[in-house]
């Protein structure tokens, strides 16, 4: 990474930070889930405007804990039909699959990445016993929730905002605030990091108890009603009594008293990304000969700079040139996550000929944005798009 002009992150922890861990470290003889842990989840959930979080070990953990909770407490069955997009992160589709749901792939738009709202429509008509909604609000875009739930009524929803802390809902609350529950990442390229970790928040108590006795092997005396479950099995050793399946999805202390610390500093790394992603976009139109211009709202909390080609060979040309450069890419997500190995079996429900996800598959590339990237990064890819 050192040799790279333009990485897609540098390193997000500061001085401060290393300090503040250190000194954790030096007077501390807790490091498992506790206190700080338990402190984390409620800064968190006061910074998001819900009820209860649960800090866990990734992003993607947050993704299976609630589906496999959500499905316990609200008695889906194997086969319930979820509706995921095609162009998502893996492990927002992976979970669905694991834990015996039938997945139902959306096409998605070229704006904001989510569903493709004319195939929703479609969908809706041919599979109206969709029982789950897996909405991914994909590299800092709002999904339009509202409409998805006006099309399915009598589907639950669930929002992945792994890539998009701060997105807006129109209402200007924060998205996930008011969800069933919504997951976050704080992995090492996001807008803060833990190192390792991820975030669930919820306004349903039920749900959050079960998780977090799911998050602990399905050990009862995770729940707050702890004593309920004491009663009723009496003859059962309360220290090891287990009351649903579980996994160990816990995080530490020590990456507690991180996520504490980058927590403060959160609305100023939105802030600053969003202003980068205003001279990207700029820059966009400037060329927009070659590119299509993604949205941009006060709603949105930029993860990265998409950039959609019209034409495959600027595609080719510009990873060319992004090599030379030095400057790190990546595909847009997963681009068709169905032609990867891992999916390839399962197709897209879609009466159109050309999908959109295809063309993000085939001509789409993210630049890395963050709190590091200024007018050096911009003059820089001006000088490239400058040279179609």
């Amino acid at each position: 990474m050192s040799d790279l002009n333009w990485p897609l992150m540098k390193d997000n922890l500061t001085l401060s930070d290393r300090v503040k861990m250190a000194s954790f470290c030096l007077s501390s003889n807790r490091f498992t889930n506790g206190p700080k842990v338990r402190k984390f989840e409620s800064k968190w959930s006061e910074w998001l405007g819900s009820k209860h979080s649960l800090y866990v070990s990734s992003g993607s953990t947050a993704n299976y804990l609630l589906l496999s909770s959500v499905k316990e407490l609200y008695g889906l069955k194997d086969g319930d039909k979820v509706l995921v997009p095609a162009n998502t992160w893996v492990t927002n589709v992976g979970p669905v699959i694991q834990l015996g749901f039938t997945p139902i792939f959306c096409d998605v738009n070229l704006q904001n990445f989510s569903f493709c709202e004319e195939d929703l429509e479609y969908i809706a008509e041919k599979h109206p016993d969709i029982k789950l909604i897996f909405i991914t609000h994909l590299i800092g875009y709002p999904a339009n929730r509202n409409k998805y739930s006006e099309l399915f009524p009598n589907a639950i929803l669930l929002d992945d905002v792994c890539e998009s802390h701060g997105c807006k809902n129109p209402d200007g609350t924060k998205v996930g605030s008011n969800s069933l529950g919504s997951t976050f990442s704080f992995y090492f390229g996001h807008h803060i990091s833990t190192i390792e970790g991820g975030m669930i928040s919820t306004n349903n108590y039920d749900l959050y108890d079960l998780m977090r006795i799911k998050r602990s092997h399905g050990l009862a005396r995770e729940s707050e009603k702890f004593q309920t479950y004491i009663d009723k099995y009496p003859e059962i050793s309360k220290q090891f009594m287990f009351v649903t399946d579980g996994y160990n999805f816990r995080n530490t202390e020590l990456c507690a008293v991180l996520g504490m610390s980058q927590l403060k500093r959160l609305d100023r790394y939105i802030e600053r990304r969003n202003k980068n992603y205003l001279k990207f976009i700029s820059l966009i139109k400037k060329y927009s000969k070659h590119f299509l211009v993604p949205e941009y709202d006060d709603f949105v909390s930029n993860f990265c700079f998409p950039i959609l080609c019209k034409k495959n060979e600027t595609s080719h040309f510009l990873k060319k040139e992004f090599d030379k450069n030095g400057i790190e890419y990546r595909p847009i997500i997963g681009g068709n996550l169905l032609r990867q190995p891992f999916l390839k079996n399962y197709g897209i429900e879609t009466k159109k000929e050309k999908l959109n996800v295809d063309f993000i598959h085939d001509n789409g590339i993210y630049l890395g944005n963050n709190h590091f990237i200024g007018g050096k990064e911009i003059e820089l890819l001006d000088s490239i798009l400058g040279q179609l």
